[in-house]
């Protein structure tokens, strides 16, 4: 049974009191977090020159082997879903719904992928979008690629809790490591539920 807004706030105001105030985001310390707290006011990080060339990714030639494409999984889980094709598999446990990770078998980027290629791509993420949107206790699904840190395709499937005002936007993604981590047996079945839905239109369940 998927919590509710109601019962997650509720553990919110159990572990951080009445008026709640979260954690801050682990990505206070990346590189790339772009604010700083300079005499107590937040402002924008001092910009770097441009770097003589851009800095190899994973998978990219110069740089690291690509894990995905060695079936290291790294901080991603098993495999939920696959067909001939693509795959998903769930990020780790955080405090949001459920966070998925679509990728293709083949070691393809965003830009690689030929016409019929990207129609399957758009099928999938649709498809499994509407599965996530349905499930209790989700409001929206956020659909992202970024792909600075691997050249493997992969596509983030974020569903974010329903009806908190501030978990929206392209910020909802820093709830996951803030709110607590949601009940792991929701979490486990929200991931059956994806996959055996998605698997009544293309490819196979794994869970």
């Amino acid at each position: 049974m998927a919590e509710s807004a109601e019962d997650l706030y509720a553990r919110i105001v159990a572990e951080h009191g009445t008026e709640p105030r979260l954690p801050m985001t682990p990505a206070q310390t990346w590189d790339v977090f772009p604010w700083e707290v300079l005499d107590g006011e937040m402002v924008p990080k001092v910009l770097p020159a441009p770097l003589v060339r851009e800095a190899p990714r994973s998978g990219d030639p110069g740089g690291e082997d690509c894990s995905t494409c060695a079936g290291e999984s790294g901080p991603l889980g098993p495999l939920l879903w696959e067909n001939d094709a693509w795959t998903i598999r769930p990020m780790p446990r955080g405090g949001l719904p459920l966070v998925l990770m679509l990728e293709p078998k083949e070691h393809l980027d965003y830009t690689d992928l030929s016409d019929d290629q990207a129609g399957e791509l758009g099928r999938l993420s649709m498809w499994t979008t509407r599965i996530m949107e349905r499930l209790d206790g989700v409001g929206r699904v956020h659909v992202m690629r970024i792909g600075d840190g691997a050249a493997h395709l992969h596509i983030w499937l974020i569903a974010r809790p329903e009806r908190f005002s501030t978990i929206l936007g392209s910020f909802a993604i820093e709830y996951d490591d803030m709110l607590p981590k949601t009940p792991e047996d929701s979490w486990l079945a929200d991931q059956r539920t994806v996959a055996l839905k998605l698997a009544q239109h293309d490819g196979r369940s794994l869970v």
